[in-house]
């Protein structure tokens, strides 16, 4: 029972350091305002997607639903999962990784059933949390906010490369949160050091 207590809890602080960034960056910043943290090679950028991690997009008011509606069911998924492995006693490493995922699920979760309710539009002003003539959105139909971009190189590629040569690019382009960041970390964790230790007892 105490390992369940500590996954919670694990989980709970995720979310508020996720949530937190969130209505930072909501209740701060307009769309498509931003800043340099170090440099040029990370910065805070201001975006909301209708959809899916890293601001891929499944589109559609019922493609949203649909959307929403399978990440709940994967979360409980993911938690009946969890409360297993911690019966049969698996791999701290693997409960970790688990957790992380179920926390950037839940995450983003939060954003798409309800900042629609709770904040209005951030396009061309700053938003204002729990306004008096309600939301942008019903819902359901709240968007996830994306902040986190690292345009590591930013150049145009060689003439002498086919169909691009000449052509702008920046690696790596897609923008995203911190609930994006403890699924991709927890996946790739798994992928790396635990794909063999799923069934295996500590």
């Amino acid at each position: 029972m105490q390992k369940k207590y500590k996954v919670i809890l694990f989980v709970l602080f995720l979310i508020v350091l996720d949530q937190a960034s969130k209505i930072l960056v909501k209740t701060n910043m307009t769309i498509g305002d931003e800043f340099n943290v170090i440099g040029e090679w990370f910065k805070i950028h201001f975006i909301e997607n209708n959809g899916m991690a890293f601001g891929m997009e499944l589109g559609g008011k019922w493609g949203k639903i649909a959307l929403t509606l399978f990440r709940v069911v994967a979360v409980i998924g993911i938690g009946w999962f969890i409360a297993n492995l911690i019966k049969k006693k698996s791999p701290k490493g693997v409960i970790v990784s688990f957790t992380l995922i179920l926390a950037g699920a839940l995450g983003n979760i939060f954003d798409c059933l309800f900042y629609g309710l709770i904040f209005n539009d951030s396009y061309g002003k700053i938003a204002d949390i729990f306004p008096s003539d309600g939301g942008y959105g019903s819902f359901l139909h709240g968007r996830v906010v994306d902040m986190l971009y690292f345009p590591l190189v930013d150049g145009v590629f060689p003439s002498f490369i086919p169909f691009v040569g000449g052509e702008h690019f920046v690696f790596f382009r897609p923008i995203f949160n911190l609930a994006d960041s403890y699924i991709t970390i927890g996946v790739l964790l798994l992928i790396i050091f635990y794909r063999k230790g799923l069934n295996t007892k500590s």
